[in-house]
């Protein structure tokens, strides 16, 4: 390692909604210059091993996986995702509820795209589940058809309000959030608050809301990310501080889904050996 290590703590491959399959990620994270690495898809452990199997040499791999939570203070309920890191993919609990989250996930998925089909937009689902190639199904792959089709240029038009973004939007089954951060906690993880306050993606929760998720178990807050401006980044540290949680940067590396690159964004190592200390899940960190 470099006498400051790169780390980018977010990141999506094949498994979920990104581009790159698991190795091809861990390949391109060494090649980017990256010395830490988090693998993080939506609601599944599935890429773990192949980028472990493919990890390059000096480059640290941290598993994780970006899950699908809801706040309920709220009417309608606030959508938000929380960061696990190093927890036990094994864990019964956190398992069924990742599962039961993947399923209510692909058949929104089958939902939305019965809606387009309805108004005569030719989309068809079986060539949308074969796109995501066995990862878990979400509206980005429903956005790649809408692009194959000619219908949208972009997956920012396809997210926006003519398409999945408001017309073509229907709610899916999360996890309550103070369960999540219960459940990671109970299998050994360590929970971080992806985005929390980036306002660009819609309605956001209030500080009250972190504290007391502080106080069930929350470890962190990512700050430093793309969807956040200045002034949100500086809020979410300032929160941080005064909770005394840790603070991330990455990336929320798609590949081509996003324009945003890996590496744009990084963790402090302060933070990275705090996430390491209190995990308890999976054993270490695997390295190249």
């Amino acid at each position: 390692m470099s006498a400051r290590p790169r780390i980018d703590l977010h990141t999506h491959s094949t498994a979920s909604d990104g581009t790159l399959s698991p190795a091809e990620l861990v390949r391109a994270a060494a090649e980017s210059g990256l010395d830490v690495v988090a693998i993080t898809d939506h609601d599944t452990t599935a890429g773990w091993e192949p980028a472990l199997r493919a990890l390059p040499a000096g480059l640290s791999l941290i598993r994780g996986a970006e899950i699908s939570c809801r706040w309920y203070g709220e009417e309608p309920a606030v959508p938000l995702h929380l960061l696990a890191y190093l927890f036990d993919p094994d864990s019964p609990e956190l398992v069924a509820e990742l599962t039961r989250v993947r399923a209510a996930r692909e058949e929104r998925g089958e939902r939305i795209v019965a809606l387009l089909r309805a108004d005569g937009i030719d989309v068809r689902w079986p060539e949308i589940l074969a796109g995501a190639a066995g990862g878990t199904v979400g509206r980005p792959h429903i956005a790649q058809a809408l692009i194959r089709a000619g219908l949208v240029a972009t997956t920012t038009e396809a997210f926006g309000p003519d398409w999945l973004g408001e017309r073509y939007r229907l709610p899916k089954e999360d996890i309550d959030v103070f369960h999540a951060v219960r459940l990671v906690r109970a299998a050994g993880g360590v929970p971080v608050f992806a985005h929390p306050r980036a306002t660009r993606r819609g309605r956001i929760v209030p500080d009250e809301l972190i504290a007391d998720l502080a106080a069930v178990g929350l470890a962190g807050l990512e700050a430093d990310h793309e969807d956040h401006s200045p002034a949100e980044r500086a809020h979410v540290r300032a929160l941080a501080g005064e909770l005394g949680l840790l603070v991330t940067g990455s990336s929320d590396f798609h590949g081509t889904h996003k324009t945003v690159r890996l590496g744009a964004f990084t963790t402090d190592p302060e933070a990275y050996e705090r996430i390491l200390a209190e995990a308890g899940g999976v054993t270490g960190v695997a390295s190249g």
